[in-house]
C-alpha cells in the first residue's frame, strides 16, 4: 500500500472517531437536558404534594378544633346541668332544715309548756304525799296502840309471813316450770334422738386382750417352740407379743395389750402353721408380710370409714390413725365403729335442728382419734385428738368439738354439743359397752358417798346399775321445797364430779310418820 493510501486511511479514522465523539457528546447533552426536565417535574410534583398535604392537614386541624370545641361545649353543658341539679338539691335540703328548725322551735315551746305543767303536778303530788304521810303516821300510831306492837316488830312479822308464802309459791312455780320444760325438752330430744338412732344401726363386737390360734395337732406346739425355744423367742422378739403354749389342746394363746401387734402375730403364726416351715428366718419373713398386710388393712379401714361417714379430703395421716382404731376397743366397744356411729348420730341430729351437718359428722368421726396413739403421748385422748386434728389442718370448729366431747373444754358451737350427745348415746345404749365388776362397784360407791355429803341426808341407795340414786332425807330437817333443791344440787354435783355414760336419775324421798300406841 502506498503512503497516500495510509494517510487517507488515518484521516478517515480520525474523522470517524471525531464523529463518534460528537455523537456521544450530543447524546449526553440530550440526556442531561431530559434529566434536568424530569428533575424539574419531580420537584414540581413534590411541591404540589407538599402543598396538598399542608392543605389536608390544615383541614383536619380545623375539624379537630371544631370537634374539641363541641366536646368542651357538651361537657360544659353537662357540668352546668349537674351543678343546677346539686343546687336544686341543696336548696331543697336548706328548706327541709329550715322546716325542721321551725318544728324544733315549736316542740321546744311545747316541752317548756309541758315542763311547767309537770312542775305544777309535782308540787300537787308532793303536797298530797305529805298529806298521805301524815295520815299514815296517824294510822300507824293508832295501829301500834291497838296491836301493842311497834312498827319494826310488825314489819318483821309481816316480812316473815310473806317470805314463807313466797317461798312456797316460788317452789311451786319452779316445779311447774321445770316439769313443763322437762316434758317439752324430753319430747323434742326423744324425737330427734329416735330418728338419729333409727337411721344409724351399727353392730358392735366385744374384743379382749388375747387371741387364740388353732393348731392342726399338738405336735405343732413343739415345732412352734423350736429347738431350745429359739423359734418362740424369735417370734416374741419380732412381734412384741407373748406366745403362751399351755395344756390347751390344739391351741396357743397370743397375749398383748396392743391389738395391732396381736393381730400381726396372729396372721404371721397362722401363715407359719399353714406353711409348715417354722424357723427364725421364715418367722422373720412371715412377720414382715403380716405387718405389711396389717398396714394395708389399716389404710383401707381408714378410707372406708371416711367414705361411710361422708367426710371428705382428710389428711393421709388422719386416715391412717382412723384405720388403727379398728384394732382398739373401749369397754369392749370397737373404737372405729363407735366413731362412725357418733358421726352418723351427730350428723342426723344436726340436720334435724338445722346445724352444720358436715362439721358435726367430721368432728364425730375424729373425736376419738387420739386413742390410736394415746399410749405414745401424754394427756387425755380428747386432748391428743384435738392436737392431732389441729396439726393436720382441721377447722377450729372441728377441733373445739373434738376437745369438748368429754367436757374438758367449753363447747363453742352447737355442733360440739351434738358430738357430746352422740358420744353419750353411742356409749350408753344397751349392749354397746361392758364394765368390769371393780369399776362398777367403785362407781356405785362414789355415787352414794357424793350424795351422803349433803346436809339432811339420812340414807342413799344406788339402784338400776347406777342409773338412779334414791336419797332418804330427815323429815324434821327438810321440807318439800328443800327436798326439791337437794335433788337439783345433787344432780349438778354429779354432773361436775363424775364421768358416766347416759344419765343418772336423782330421787329424793321425804317421809313423815305419825306413830301412836293404843293402851
Amino acid at each position: 500500500m502506498s503512503m497516500e493510501a495510509l494517510l487517507h486511511m488515518n484521516v478517515m479514522t480520525t474523522l470517524l472517531v471525531a464523529f463518534i465523539a460528537l455523537v456521544m457528546f450530543t447524546l449526553l447533552l440530550i440526556r442531561n437536558r431530559a434529566l434536568r426536565t424530569k428533575l424539574h417535574q419531580v420537584q414540581e410534583e413534590a411541591q404540589r404534594k407538599i402543598a396538598e398535604a399542608q392543605r389536608q392537614l390544615a383541614t383536619e386541624r380545623r375539624a379537630a378544633e371544631v370537634a374539641a370545641r363541641e366536646k368542651i361545649l357538651h361537657a360544659r353543658q353537662k357540668i352546668e346541668q349537674e351543678l343546677e341539679v346539686q343546687h336544686n338539691e341543696l336548696e331543697k335540703s336548706r328548706r327541709r332544715l329550715e322546716q325542721r328548725e321551725d318544728n324544733i322551735d315549736k316542740r321546744q315551746l311545747e316541752l317548756e309548756q309541758l315542763s311547767k305543767q309537770i312542775a305544777i303536778r309535782q308540787e300537787n303530788v308532793a303536797r298530797r304525799e305529805a298529806q298521805v304521810a301524815q295520815l299514815i303516821a296517824k294510822q300507824t300510831e293508832e295501829l301500834e296502840k291497838i296491836s301493842g306492837l311497834s312498827q319494826t316488830e310488825a314489819r318483821n312479822q309481816l316480812l316473815k309471813r310473806l317470805n314463807e308464802e313466797l317461798r312456797q309459791e316460788r317452789f311451786q312455780l319452779i316445779q311447774h316450770s321445770q316439769q313443763q320444760a322437762k316434758e317439752q325438752a324430753e319430747r323434742i330430744a326423744q324425737d330427734i334422738i329416735s330418728q338419729a338412732i333409727q337411721r344409724c344401726a351399727v353392730d358392735h363386737t366385744s374384743e379382749t386382750t388375747v387371741s387364740v390360734v388353732s393348731l392342726p395337732n399338738d405336735d405343732m406346739k413343739g415345732r412352734i417352740i423350736g429347738r431350745e425355744g429359739r423359734n418362740i423367742r424369735t417370734f416374741e422378739q419380732l412381734t412384741g407379743v407373748d406366745l403362751i403354749v399351755d395344756d390347751t389342746p390344739e391351741a396357743v394363746v397370743l397375749s398383748s395389750f396392743d391389738p395391732v401387734r396381736r393381730e400381726v402375730a396372729r396372721i404371721a403364726l397362722e401363715n407359719l402353721i399353714q406353711d409348715g416351715r417354722i424357723q427364725p428366718s421364715r418367722i422373720e419373713e412371715m412377720v414382715g408380710k403380716a405387718r405389711q398386710k396389717i398396714n394395708e388393712r389399716i389404710q383401707e379401714a381408714g378410707q372406708n370409714a371416711t367414705l361411710e361417714a361422708g367426710v371428705t379430703s382428710p389428711h393421709p395421716e388422719i386416715i391412717r390413725l382412723l384405720g388403727k382404731l379398728q384394732f382398739r376397743t373401749s369397754f369392749g366397744q370397737n373404737v372405729l365403729q363407735h366413731s362412725i356411729e357418733v358421726s352418723h348420730l351427730a350428723g342426723t341430729m344436726a340436720s334435724e335442728i338445722g346445724a352444720r351437718v358436715a362439721i358435726a359428722r367430721r368432728a364425730g368421726l375424729l373425736h376419738d382419734i387420739g386413742k390410736a396413739v394415746d399410749f405414745e403421748r401424754e394427756g387425755t385422748h380428747a386432748q391428743i385428738s384435738m392436737e392431732i386434728a389441729r396439726a393436720h389442718g382441721e377447722r377450729e370448729e372441728v377441733v373445739n368439738a373434738i376437745g369438748a366431747h368429754h367436757g374438758e373444754i367449753e363447747p363453742q358451737s352447737i355442733e360440739a354439743v351434738l358430738v357430746q350427745a352422740a358420744d353419750a348415746i353411742s356409749a350408753a345404749r344397751p349392749g354397746a359397752r361392758r364394765e368390769t365388776l371393780e369399776s362398777y362397784i367403785k362407781r356405785l360407791e362414789s355415787l352414794e358417798a357424793l350424795a351422803m355429803d349433803f346436809k339432811g341426808v339420812e340414807k342413799v341407795y344406788a339402784i338400776h346399775a347406777g342409773r338412779e340414786i334414791r336419797i332418804l332425807v330427815k323429815p324434821d330437817e327438810m321440807d318439800d321445797a328443800s327436798s326439791q333443791e337437794l335433788a337439783r344440787d345433787v344432780a349438778t354435783e354429779i354432773e361436775h364430779a363424775m364421768d358416766y355414760p347416759g344419765q343418772i336419775r336423782v330421787t329424793v324421798i321425804r317421809e313423815t310418820r305419825a306413830i301412836e300406841y293404843a293402851k
